[in-house]
């Protein structure tokens, strides 16, 4: 088995409001290994946003423990990149894609050399080699989003944090962005942590996913994907365990909605 690479631990997050204490989160706990690509779904507003935050170091959580490489979470990880929804408010307008690549490089000792290569790598493996020089409203939404993506794939992090990154963009952009993530994933073992509200785009993407139950939150089920290791748009959405697999996980979210699911044994 890989190395525990994040865990969460009995996760807690309680908001101060005008009518009281709110329970966002009631108690979370999931481990991702070294090299995962594990999927976070659940029922609207069950608290996944506040989950990544808390594990990207953003939140403090109210209770619980959370570590990255057995070290405690306490800040935003040097270790870390995030990608959210909203790529528009992620990339600077007057830098070029290059430029928005470049960015977070900057904070690390590297030569200008290892600098260009890893830029020039990162936008090859999301397909903008042409676009190096362009600015980000020059672009579509999609490539926009890959920009957002390059300069995560730039930064070399130990585990990759993407918030619903493709609720934004129409349908095609968005298989043709799935099958980037597979595949970066695949080629150079990324770890990642996906968040999404789309039961379909989970089960195509994760090697597990993570259902939660509504807030208060916790784990409902941590399932297995049992697909083929390589998997595309046409072939894979066609398997009978495809199927199965997204019906399993819409029911356990009606489930969730309906206040009738059970605890996760871990």
């Amino acid at each position: 088995m890989p190395d525990t690479l994040l865990k969460v631990e009995n996760l807690k997050k309680t908001y101060e409001s005008s009518t009281g204490i709110v329970e966002a989160i009631g108690d979370i706990s999931f481990a991702m290994h070294q090299g995962e690509l594990v999927c976070i779904v659940g029922p609207s507003g069950c608290g996944k946003t506040t989950l990544l935050k808390c594990v990207a170091g953003l939140l403090r959580p109210t209770a619980g423990v959370i570590e990255l490489d057995g070290q405690p979470v306490t800040d935003p990880p040097e270790n870390m990149a995030l990608v959210f929804q909203e790529y528009g408010r992620s990339l600077y307008p007057w830098l070029t894609v290059r430029g928005n690549v470049e960015l977070p490089l900057r904070h690390k000792k590297l030569s200008r050399a290892e600098r260009d290569r890893l830029i020039d790598d990162a936008l090859h493996a999301v397909g903008l080699d042409h676009a190096a020089k362009s600015y980000p409203w020059q672009l579509s939404g999609g490539m926009q989003q890959r920009v957002a993506i390059a300069r995560a794939v730039a930064y070399q992090p130990e585990v990759l944090i993407m918030d619903e990154p493709f609720a934004a963009v129409d349908a095609q952009t968005r298989a043709d962005l799935e099958d980037l993530v597979r595949t970066l994933h695949r080629e150079r073992g990324m770890s990642i942590l996906f968040v999404t509200h789309d039961i379909d785009e989970s089960v195509s993407l994760g090697e597990r996913v993570v259902v939660l139950s509504k807030s208060p939150t916790w784990v409902q089920e941590d399932l297995h994907i049992d697909l083929p290791e390589d998997r595309d748009q046409i072939t894979t959405r066609a398997m009978p365990r495809f199927t199965e697999l997204r019906t399993h996980v819409y029911e356990q979210i009606q489930r969730a909605k309906r206040g009738e699911a059970v605890r996760a044994q871990g």
